[in-house]
């Protein structure tokens, strides 16, 4: 089960990788993903250390922000590779509703009517950040 769930999130990452090489989605949403995914690997890593420790957890809510957010993938790595957070069955279930959620979104921004919404939120991005002086 747990190569399905890696080879899951290896080919959610290369397809979106693959789509933004063939210019047909944003790279800046698949260096989003990337990032979150990173995140959500250190963070995994910084809770099960403090599991391990008896010290302060990082809430479940952050954990699974950080997997809406676009980090499910390192999240599921991290969940592998640390063995935590892999028992908890109410954790687990809204774990899998945030890939569900997330690869839906990705997916609706492939229509015509997300491609829309993200070109135009991309962009808005770009006026922003050009605001601030970046």
């Amino acid at each position: 089960m747990a190569l399905v769930q890696l080879s899951l999130a290896a080919l959610f990452v290369a397809l979106v990788g693959a789509a933004v090489y063939l210019q047909a989605y944003s790279s800046a949403i698949f260096y989003l993903i990337l990032a979150a995914s990173l995140l959500a690997l250190i963070v995994y890593a910084m809770d099960k250390v403090a599991a391990l420790e008896n010290r302060r957890r990082i809430s479940e809510n952050r954990l699974h922000l950080i997997a809406l957010a676009g980090g499910w993938p390192g999240a599921l790595i991290a969940q592998k590779l640390f063995n935590h957070k892999t028992t908890k069955r109410p954790f687990r279930i809204v774990f899998w509703i945030t890939v569900l959620i997330n690869g839906g979104v990705v997916g609706w921004t492939f229509t015509d009517g997300g491609s829309a919404l993200l070109t135009r939120g991309m962009a808005e991005m770009e006026r922003l950040v050009a605001l601030l002086g970046g």
